[in-house]
């Protein structure tokens, strides 16, 4: 099983300096083999291999203009190359977008392999530094002198903190948790985060709304201050550490909810939404993305797969909030206003969110007696993105 550990690192001054011309020989890099990529397409009509971008970057270092290639470690620029190569066999499987110019005013990352670094008794030497790179460990119950990282990434954000993931392979993989038989369909939204099958209620924190004033102060000041000067840096960097506390806040709240989720319930059932088709509706574009739900589902999924649970997907166009928990019947139409609502056949009183979540739960028992989740219709996804649904039920196709 392959994971990672991410560390705060504190590199002394000779050690900044060595990184930062390092990320900015990995920027020159990356940016002129795509220009040549581009050129040669576009003149040629010719497609690049990862074996010709090697050469063209031999090449480049003896071309003269270049020396200064030679005083950092070769490894990551070779390891951007490959990166490259990938985000563009990615960009044509349809799984991203184009590869895109590097800029110096965003993350800057360059990444070390096992020939550009050393591990060891749980200290980390780099290539073209004669001292260890300090960092601080978090995870108790491991002994860094233990590890054996295949890959190092050194990171530096915009608001100036440096990070380290040590990637390896560990052969055993984790314990099954223990099984209790319970299960948990689960109504993510934007009032509640989540709500759950069982009644309970996740409230949203909202933490960019609970920014927002603050982030628009220090917009307010950075706009002011004249482009290029070292104020407007300064400005910048105050931006980006509030951005930063919104981020880490809302990944420590997904995290914590995600893994409470995963320890407490067996089987999670949840719906398959579109978020990004809806986050294209400007009234709730930003309270969607504060929500985080791509990313809760993404650490469900993997979770879910580590730990022995299991994570059924329904259809997203399943009317969950529509369908009587009680009887099963259809209402014709529900507006997203209204909240409660009575059964017109058993006349049972509905929270819509709990009400909704009752229903994925019965969905997700029903197709997991065929041992498969439950995938979008092939049609759905032309369909107007909205969380919730005018149509009827439909049945799933189960994956293989």
């Amino acid at each position: 099983m392959r994971t990672a550990y991410k560390v705060r690192v504190y590199p002394t001054t000779e050690q900044a300096a060595v990184l930062n011309r390092t990320f900015g020989c990995v920027r020159l890099v990356w940016n002129t083999v795509l220009a040549w990529r581009q050129a040669r397409y576009r003149n040629e009509s010719e497609t690049t291999s990862y074996a010709q971008s090697d050469r063209y970057l031999t090449e480049l270092k003896r071309d003269g203009g270049h020396d200064f290639l030679y005083e950092v470690s070769s490894v990551p620029l070779q390891q951007a190359l490959r990166h490259q190569h990938t985000a563009f066999a990615n960009f044509f499987a349809g799984r991203a977008k184009y590869p895109r110019f590097k800029s110096r005013h965003g993350r800057q990352s360059a990444t070390y392999t096992r020939s550009a670094f050393r591990w060891r008794d749980g200290r980390l030497f780099l290539a073209k530094m004669d001292h260890p790179l300090a960092f601080v460990w978090s995870w108790p119950a491991v002994d860094p002198a233990t590890i054996n990282p295949t890959t190092v990434t050194i990171t530096r954000d915009v608001d100036g903190r440096w990070y380290a993931s040590l990637a390896m392979e560990e052969a055993a993989e984790p314990e099954p948790l223990p099984t209790g038989g319970a299960s948990a369909g689960i109504d993510l939204g934007v009032t509640d985060f989540a709500v759950l099958s069982t009644g309970q209620k996740v409230t949203n924190p909202r933490h960019l709304e609970r920014k927002a004033r603050n982030l628009a102060r220090y917009q307010r000041r950075m706009a002011r201050k004249q482009r290029g000067s070292n104020n407007r840096a300064k400005a910048k960097a105050k931006v980006a550490r509030a951005h930063t506390k919104v981020r880490d806040a809302r990944a420590d709240f997904l995290h914590r909810t995600s893994t409470r989720l995963v320890r407490d319930h067996d089987v999670i059932v949840i719906e398959d939404l579109n978020v990004k088709g809806m986050v294209r509706n400007r009234h709730l574009a930003r309270a969607i993305s504060d929500a985080g739900w791509g990313e809760f589902r993404r650490q469900l999924e993997y979770k879910t797969q580590r730990y022995g649970r299991r994570l059924v997907v329904i259809d997203r166009w399943y009317p969950s909030s529509k369908t009587c928990s009680a009887c099963g019947h259809l209402l014709a139409a529900l507006s997203l206003s209204t909240r409660h609502w009575s059964c017109p056949d058993c006349g049972t009183r509905h929270d819509r969110d709990v009400n909704a979540a009752k229903n994925i739960l019965a969905a997700g028992r029903a197709v997991s007696a065929c041992g498969a989740d439950v995938s979008p219709q092939g049609s759905s996804l032309r369909r107007s993105a909205v969380k919730q649904e005018t149509q009827p039920a439909r049945g799933g196709i189960p994956r293989p």
